[in-house]
């Protein structure tokens, strides 16, 4: 099975004025990516509540952050000419847009809304499906590499549960 890529992005906060601190890909592959961003200088806002539910903090930023032109360098690389979906793309394109705005580079993939693929049988057990995985494999949540991670395989599981709900027939 053909894995869709998935892009995950936690920022410094939720509403005007956030931007991205930490970007998160598992690729078509099933490999896991994740970058912690470090801010512009003119990147100010920051959202104590947002840091309380990702738990990354501005010195971890500084302290093990990269430049935005290193991680849009490095996901033109790895992603060049892909499709990759977002669970949160209304708030994911922004911040994709702001960092390679800032980086000054052109993004050489595109970022679609991952609901675009999923068929009602999905949506329908998405959530559960998630939960579980999350549960059975002890993986946090609201950090970027893992949430992309765990969307790829709830991805995978929802394919499989249908696929197998096909086989058995109306019933």
């Amino acid at each position: 099975m053909l894995l869709p890529g998935i892009l995950d992005i936690e920022a410094s906060g939720f509403g005007r004025g956030s931007y991205p601190i930490e970007v998160g890909v598992a690729t078509e592959q099933g490999e896991e990516y994740a970058w912690l961003v470090v801010p512009e200088p003119d990147w100010l806002h920051w959202d104590d509540g947002a840091e309380a539910i990702h738990g990354i903090s501005r010195d971890l930023l500084s302290s093990e952050g990269v430049s935005v032109a290193l991680v849009a360098d490095q996901l033109n690389e790895l992603l060049e000419g892909q499709i990759l979906y977002s669970d949160g793309w209304g708030f994911d394109s922004g911040w994709l847009a702001l960092l390679y705005y800032s980086a000054r580079k052109t993004m050489t993939f595109r970022l679609e809304t991952l609901p675009r693929i999923l068929s009602e049988f999905q949506l329908s057990v998405w959530d559960d499906t998630k939960h579980r995985i999350r549960t059975e494999q002890g993986l946090s949540h609201h950090r970027a590499g893992v949430d992309a991670k765990v969307l790829q395989m709830t991805y995978e599981a929802t394919s499989l549960l249908e696929h197998q709900q096909q086989l058995r027939g109306p019933g």
